[in-house]
């Protein structure tokens, strides 16, 4: 009988699927009223225990308890709105653009779940909360887009902490983890960042600019690389803009010892862009942003720094930090010749790392060499041949040699 009805249904499998479909098409509508008629009472019930715990003197454990419990609630109620009415238009073929990105964007928050645990926990909520926020924004009254906004910006400061100290920690652990690993967690860190300055900072400066004047300056310049196309250069100085801001507000999240990591990831970064780039205009464009960014590294970090592993280091950077100091000074009666004082300094800093790098930088050594000639600091010296008396035309040789 089993068999039987497999084989009657497969050959009437078209005109039972249009049935199906139909069907479906005519009761989609209707689940999805129910589930936003849902989500408005979960949403309203959450934001009004939200407001409670805002405006209360002092902690209060039940009604904390109470917005939690909303809070969850809220969270299945628009997990199961993804599933029961977008899966099934999506599957139907009647979703639109958005709803079809959305569920595309939910399996791919979801695919994180057995590798990525804590990242899924906290970005299933924020994917969750986004969702919503997109139908607040075009779709709410005037009182509630100003409820939500004042939980959306709340709730998302503190998801995108929590998942930027989840790749702190990451970076930090040293003992376990390869350069594959951590390239990506200072992808996923850097789009973080990027995410949230975007969507989340920009929400609060247009909320209130005033309490933002400090990083103003820095949003402003992030602006300039949200238009266009980012060639590699571009990309780098971006997240030197996104660090330089994180590090006013993510002190926490972003602890100085993974601050520090990161500056040095984008350092090695600029020089093996001077040292693969052929375009020279393109090279000393990257070199601008190189100084640029040892300035930054170096003045807006290491001039913080309390604790050394090394105490050698720390006694190094004492030195160049009285030396830039003291350069400082002059900076005011000829602006030029600070400007090339400072260049000199920060190569010769740089040159003495590189050195001791694993990383090959012999073409970036030679052009930071040409430089440092170029602006009077050492003088070029050619290897001349004792035998045939013929000039080597090398760079700061010190002793004559024989030719090979």
């Amino acid at each position: 009988m089993e068999e039987r009805s497999l084989r009657i249904t497969g050959a009437d499998s078209n005109f039972f699927n249009k049935i199906t479909t139909t069907l479906t098409r005519i009761l989609i509508p209707t689940k999805i009223g129910i589930n936003s008629m849902l989500i408005s009472m979960k949403r309203n019930s959450m934001l009004k225990y939200f407001e409670q715990c805002v405006n209360a003197d002092e902690s209060n454990d039940l009604l904390e308890k109470k917005y939690d419990t909303a809070y969850t609630a809220y969270l299945e109620t628009l997990d199961k709105y993804v599933m029961d009415s977008i899966y099934k238009k999506v599957k139907n073929g009647t979703a639109s653009e958005f709803e079809k990105n959305a569920l595309s964007k939910y399996y791919e928050v979801i695919s994180l779940k057995e590798k990525e645990y804590i990242d899924y926990k906290y970005r299933k909520q924020k994917y969750l909360i986004d969702l919503d926020w997109e139908g607040v924004k075009q779709n709410g009254k005037e009182k509630i887009k100003q409820k939500y906004t004042n939980f959306y910006i709340d709730k998302m400061d503190n998801l995108y902490k929590s998942i930027l100290k989840n790749y702190s920690i990451k970076l930090a652990d040293t003992t376990n983890i390869n350069d594959t690993t951590k390239e990506w967690i200072y992808t996923r860190l850097f789009y973080t960042l990027d995410d949230y300055v975007q969507n989340i900072l920009s929400l609060k400066i247009e909320n209130d600019e005033e309490k933002y004047t400090e990083i103003i300056d820095d949003y402003t310049k992030f602006q300039n690389f949200t238009v266009g196309k980012l060639d590699t250069r571009d990309v780098i100085e971006k997240n030197m803009t996104l660090l330089g801001i994180s590090r006013k507000l993510f002190t926490h999240s972003i602890p100085l010892i993974v601050a520090e990591q990161c500056y040095e990831k984008l350092l090695k970064d600029t020089r093996m862009f001077i040292q693969d780039t052929k375009i020279s205009n393109k090279r000393e464009k990257a070199y601008n942003l190189l100084i640029t960014l040892i300035e930054d590294y170096n003045i807006k970090l290491l001039s913080t720094k309390v604790y050394w592993e090394k105490p050698e280091e720390k006694e190094q950077y004492k030195i160049f930090w009285d030396k830039y100091k003291e350069m400082n000074k002059s900076k005011q009666n000829d602006f030029k010749e600070y400007i090339k004082q400072k260049q000199i300094l920060f190569i010769k800093d740089d040159l003495k790392k590189i050195r001791t790098s694993k990383i090959d930088y012999s073409k970036l050594e030679k052009y930071y060499k040409r430089k440092l000639v170029d602006y009077g600091a050492i003088k070029e010296l050619h290897n001349k041949c004792i035998s045939c008396g013929k000039y080597k035309g090398n760079i700061r040789v010190k002793t004559n040699k024989v030719c090979a």
